[in-house]
């Protein structure tokens, strides 16, 4: 219950902030502004749109190959189509709760494929890992390319930080003790309440875990892995070119890995990317001397696109993931006979 209470709580600090940061960008806008920002929106190209969507649904179809070398490793062979279900289905929970669509995207799987849930939880660990470790290097890779423009960005970010703790000390002081003090009392609950089983699940985990070291086609999951980030960078790329206020920029490649690198920073911390995508996608696009208007219409559009894939992609996957394993009992119950 007190983990439950735990999760909810930081799934409504950080909604919360999400939230905060829409109405704070939005306040911030004059009349002319906003209606400036509902313009630009207004001319977004869809025929540029369109291969973003093709390259954002082939993104997480790569993700579904990549997934399923990973179960092979633990002997577990769920059909392709059941395993694009419980991903587009974790997504898609991912987007209410985040983290809570890891546990969906193994349930759903556990329950069509006829295989314990713990199972594949180790597969999900070991796929975070790389995620986290791709995003390093793509990290690296864009402040070896756009060293000046990152440098210049993270230097004007933390003299307005300066600037904001100066003028805010005993506010800030009381966000830090009151921080500290929760943060003490969670490891106290944790340690008072932990689950005797907890043994048992690490060891489950660390087996997924080492399934990467075991596997026979490590080149392909390699090549997966460059697949999709490759296709988050070229869906960044093209999405340029669909607002036309951003063409008189000349947005290059180098430019689209530094939005994605930044854009994904807000996709970890609040559910969603909500509010803190758009910020920081229209704040970095400032450092290649973007206008406001357009580097935050462009945050907003890249922001519902990415987001409408997974809605669509979940709704449709909750909707035929029952038809089709019915579908498919029937027809091995009829070869068997």
């Amino acid at each position: 219950m007190k983990k439950i209470l735990n999760t909810l709580f930081k799934y409504i600090v950080f909604l919360g902030l999400g939230i905060y940061i829409i109405y704070h960008m939005i306040h911030e806008l004059s009349p002319a502004q906003e209606e400036q920002l509902v313009n630009s929106l207004k001319s977004v190209n869809w025929y540029f749109l369109l291969p973003v969507f093709a390259l954002g649904f082939l993104s997480h179809f790569f993700r579904v190959l990549r997934w399923q070398l990973l179960l092979h490793t633990i002997d577990v062979k769920p059909t392709i189509i059941n395993t694009c279900f419980a991903v587009f289905i974790g997504y898609f929970v991912n987007l209410g709760i985040p983290r809570a669509g890891e546990v969906a995207k193994c349930t759903v799987l556990a329950k069509y494929e006829k295989v314990p849930p713990h199972k594949l939880v180790g597969t999900i660990v070991a796929e975070r890992a790389f995620d986290v470790l791709c995003l390093i290097i793509t990290w690296l890779i864009a402040f070896a390319l756009q060293a000046s423009v990152i440098s210049g960005y993270v230097s004007k970010q933390y003299i307005q930080f300066k600037s904001a703790i100066k003028h805010n000390e005993s506010s800030l002081l009381i966000i830090i003790v009151v921080s500290i003090v929760l943060v003490i009392s969670l490891i106290l609950i944790y340690r008072r309440h932990k689950e005797n089983k907890i043994g048992i699940f690490l060891k489950e985990m660390s087996h997924g875990v080492s399934s990467i070291f075991r596997m026979k086609n490590r080149m392909g999951f390699i090549v997966l892995t460059i697949l999709i980030w490759v296709m988050y960078i070229f869906q960044i790329y093209i999405g340029f070119w669909g607002l036309p206020g951003l063409g008189i920029y000349h947005l290059t490649i180098p430019a689209a890995i530094v939005v994605l690198v930044y854009g994904a920073l807000g996709m970890i911390v609040t559910p969603g990317g909500i509010g803190l995508y758009t910020l920081l996608v229209a704040q970095i696009l400032a450092a290649y001397q973007v206008d406001d208007i357009n580097a935050q219409a462009f945050g907003w559009i890249a922001w519902a696109v990415q987001e409408g894939i997974i809605v669509i992609l979940g709704i449709l996957s909750f909707i035929f993931i029952h038809s089709y394993n019915k579908w498919l009992n029937g027809k091995v119950a009829l070869d068997t006979k």
